[in-house]
Parts: C-alpha cells; structure tokens; sequence
C-alpha cells in the first residue's frame, strides 16, 4: 500500500473564542494524520488573547500566527491564511468548532479514492458545553441547483485542493461569506462530494453572527442579488426559501443525533 504523501494547511480565523480555542487546537494536534500545518490567523485589534493562543500552542513549529491590525472578518482572514499555505490542500476550522481524531486521514483517503478536489462531511451540532443536540447528514454530491436552495456544506468540515482557491477566494461578508465560495466553485463544475462520517463538532454560540437572524438575512439577500445576479423579487425569493429549508433542517436536528 502506498503511503499518503499529501500535506495539509489548516487555516483557523480567531476572533475572541478562548473560552474553547483549546479544544479546537488540540483535536487538530490529535489528528492521526500527521502531514499538516495550523496557520491561525488573530483577527483582533485587541491583543489580550494573543499571549494565551501562544501560549497553549507552545511554540509548535507545526503552527503560524498570522496578526491582523484590525478585525478584518473571517473571510478575508482565511484568505490572508491560502495565500500563505503550503499544503497541497486546505481544512478550514472555526476557533470553537473541533475534530474527530481521524477526520484529516478518513477524509484525505476518500477524496484519493474518488480523485476529489473537494469534500465535506456530516457534522454534529453542539451547544456551549459540548453536548450533541443534532446532526446534519450530507448528500453524496451537491449540485448548484442543490446549494441555490440550501447550503448544506459545514465550513469546518470542509477540504479543498489549494489550486482552486489560488483565483477563487471568500468575499467581505460577515455571515455567508463560504456559502458565495461554495457557489462560485459549483458554477465552476467542481464536484462537491460528501463523505458519510460524523467527523466534525460545530458549536452554537449565543450572541455570535452565525446566529444574528438580521444579519444573516441582510447577507443572504447580498449572497442573491449582488454575488449571484439575481434581480430583487427573485433574491427575496430565494431568502425566504433558504430561511424556510434552515427552520426544517433544525425540526429534524434531534431525530438525526446518534
């Protein structure tokens, strides 16, 4: 059997999450694939965690620290991450969200076996103390059809050959920023395939922009009419259809825990 040559850049925006920073780190340094690089990029004005994030990583030479001036978001901050990257491909991970052991060598194994430049997993939903209270499942392969109506691809799950994002980065967007990535990338016809496995834990924060309704609803109608070119009945449509898909998809969170 051949051995696995592949080396990884995993890229993680930080933005004031310490309360749970350690266990994203740790179960990126426990993954049993071992050919990666951490690239965390501080995207902070204010420095007062920046002792501690080098602190915990313990001058690892496995890990970069990029600093931001100022908060850019973590958009532009993952861009700021690609540009430096080494690694054949890219793994995103949010500052709370974290890893099973063997997501990076599962994961890399099924896109080598399929010739995939893009995967993404099932993911388990999880609130401010760790406890499960859901699990999104992925389809086998998402078309743009498929993303139009939903974005159903968990950013922390994701892994993309770095060649396609070289031209194709994440807009200035402070919520849905990967979902006009994930888009894009479709109209491009590459196949977004999903690997069966619950290998990723994203966390519900309170008070976060992921769960701000207004401004996911102001982003989602900017994801439609200025990044996808819809006229404006047609990209009130499409909020309103996404915003209906996400409150059927949180109806059946608890029936699909396991």
């Amino acid at each position: 059997m051949k051995k696995n040559n592949v080396f990884i850049s995993v890229i993680i925006p930080y933005f004031r999450k310490k309360k749970y920073f350690q266990k994203t780190i740790n179960s990126v340094l426990n993954q049993t694939f071992k050919k990666y690089e951490i690239i965390i990029i501080y995207d902070d004005k204010d420095k007062s965690d920046l002792g501690f994030i080098k602190r915990i990583t313990k001058n690892n030479k496995l890990i970069k620290i990029i600093e931001n001036n100022n908060n850019i978001g973590a958009g532009l901050s993952r861009n700021k991450g690609i540009s430096i990257s080494k690694g054949k491909y890219i793994a995103f991970l949010d500052a709370d969200d974290y890893w099973k052991k063997e997501k990076l060598k599962y994961q890399i194994d099924f896109m080598k076996k399929n010739k995939l430049n893009f995967s993404h997993t099932n993911y388990f939903l999880v609130n401010e103390k760790s406890k499960k209270y859901g699990c999104i499942k992925v389809k086998k392969e998402l078309t743009y059809i498929d993303l139009i109506k939903s974005c159903d691809i968990g950013l922390s799950t994701v892994i993309v050959d770095r060649k396609l994002l070289i031209k194709n980065n994440f807009p200035k967007l402070k919520t849905k920023e990967d979902y006009v990535l994930w888009l894009k990338l479709s109209r491009l016809n590459v196949k977004f395939c999903g690997l069966d496995k619950n290998l990723t834990y994203w966390r519900k924060i309170k008070n976060s922009l992921s769960s701000s309704l207004n401004q996911k609803f102001f982003d989602a109608f900017r994801v439609y009419f200025y990044y996808e070119n819809k006229n404006f009945i047609n990209s009130i449509f499409c909020v309103i259809r996404i915003s209906i898909n996400a409150i059927l998809k949180k109806i059946n969170l608890r029936l699909s825990v396991n």
